[in-house]
């Protein structure tokens, strides 16, 4: 089942519990992506939050992949967090001076990746009012560091303060043609309650996370080698979601964490499933 608006993937291909459920046993690690390419066309890479990858890393990756294959990459946790522990910092945060110059690193490392190259995300956490005290505060540093973006690449835009996802924010993204992140978060509506509060769709295409919740699941299980989360229902409004947008015309880019469900390959099967049932 296929559709060329839809790209399903995982939030990362590097899992050892997958080998077995997903990977045939014995599968090396160096092997993982090469044979994830054969279930899906993208992956989000969680890791560039963290580090940003060696050219090495990123020519191995394509290497490992088929031409239409699309890597979608996080910014570095520098720009987007700044903190050095949990709480984000907002006087690095965004700002020119502080973080341009990483910037400028991290999308030519990834630039490399050509054809393969998807859609780049702005991950923010949770900002509390000593860190921003109201979505305007916050939107002036966005629209600065979005004005300043490189238009070769694209660009997705996710936020964590629930009361921040308002019609103000949409307009924003939609000036600089960025996706406005829709996600499946603890706190965070889902999709079809955004949908009836703005139109959600600010670029041209669309970006859906369903990400889960990280301590609830883990007090179930440490491992992500099986579902141990019924999600049945958040997935049918999640397929509503997707097949309106696909009605449109608006190219959709779809990824599911192992937080959501407890196994991301399973619970991405499911979806599509449901997808392509009602297209």
């Amino acid at each position: 089942m296929s559709n060329p608006l839809l790209r399903f993937g995982t939030s990362s291909f590097s899992n050892k519990d997958w080998v077995g459920p997903f990977y045939p046993p014995g599968t090396a690690p160096a092997d993982y992506l090469k044979i994830y390419a054969r279930h899906f066309d993208t992956v989000e890479v969680d890791a560039t939050y963290y580090a940003i990858p060696s050219l090495n890393t990123v020519e191995g990756w394509a290497q490992k992949t088929p031409e239409n294959f699309l890597f979608a990459l996080k910014f570095p946790a520098a720009i987007v967090h700044a903190g050095k522990e949990a709480r984000p910092d907002p006087d690095i945060l965004l700002l020119p001076d502080k973080t341009y110059g990483l910037r400028d690193k991290f999308l030519n490392v990834v630039s490399n990746l050509g054809k393969r190259l998807g859609p780049l995300l702005l991950q923010f956490p949770y900002f509390r009012k000593e860190d921003f005290a109201q979505l305007n505060d916050f939107g002036e540093r966005l629209d600065r560091f979005l004005s300043d973006l490189p238009r070769e690449f694209r660009y997705a835009v996710e936020i964590r303060n629930r009361y921040w996802l308002k019609t103000e924010l949409a307009e924003l993204c939609r000036k600089h043609q960025a996706a406005l992140t829709l996600v499946d978060y603890m706190s965070m509506p889902l999709g079809d309650e955004v949908e009836k509060q703005f139109d959600p769709v600010t670029a041209d295409f669309a970006y859906i996370r369903l990400i889960g919740d990280r301590k609830k699941i883990e007090a179930i299980t440490a491992k992500w080698d099986q579902e141990v989360l019924d999600r049945s229902e958040s997935l049918k409004r999640w397929a509503g979601v997707i097949n309106r947008l696909v009605r449109r015309k608006v190219r959709t880019y779809i990824f599911i964490n192992n937080h959501y469900a407890g196994h991301a390959p399973a619970t991405l099967r499911k979806l599509s499933e449901l997808v392509f049932a009602e297209l």
